[in-house]
């Protein structure tokens, strides 16, 4: 579970995000993200329609995405509010494969922010 500081929960937030436009893609997920200025963590929404499957699957496919999420949030900008849309062949893939496509859609949107070494 992602903690409450991490979650984009309000309609309102998910259509400013949705609004601004700046989305990629590939097979199992859309990314939508969204830059604001006054924002201390990374604001992270999923969406998951009825076309993947009933609630159990869908529920599976949404906490596969946050376990997914839960290694990249400290290194993800901080400003940013993000959107994880599932695609109908997520429903069949396995951990490793969306973990592997988050990490991808994080890298070529140039969310994740280089760690200082300490």
């Amino acid at each position: 579970m992602l903690a409450r500081t991490y979650r984009l929960i309000k309609k309102e937030d998910f259509r400013k995000t949705y609004a601004n436009r700046k989305s990629l893609a590939n097979p199992l997920l859309v990314l939508y993200h969204f830059k604001k200025s006054n924002q201390y963590a990374p604001r992270i929404g999923i969406s998951v329609s009825k076309k993947i499957g009933n609630a159990v699957i869908r529920n599976k496919v949404k906490r596969r995405i946050r376990e997914a999420m839960r290694s990249y949030l400290p290194k993800i900008k901080t400003e940013y509010d993000l959107i994880f849309v599932a695609r109908i062949k997520i429903g069949k893939a396995s951990f490793k494969e969306i973990e592997k496509s988050v990490e991808d859609l994080l890298i070529r949107a140039k969310m994740i922010r280089k760690m200082s070494k300490t």
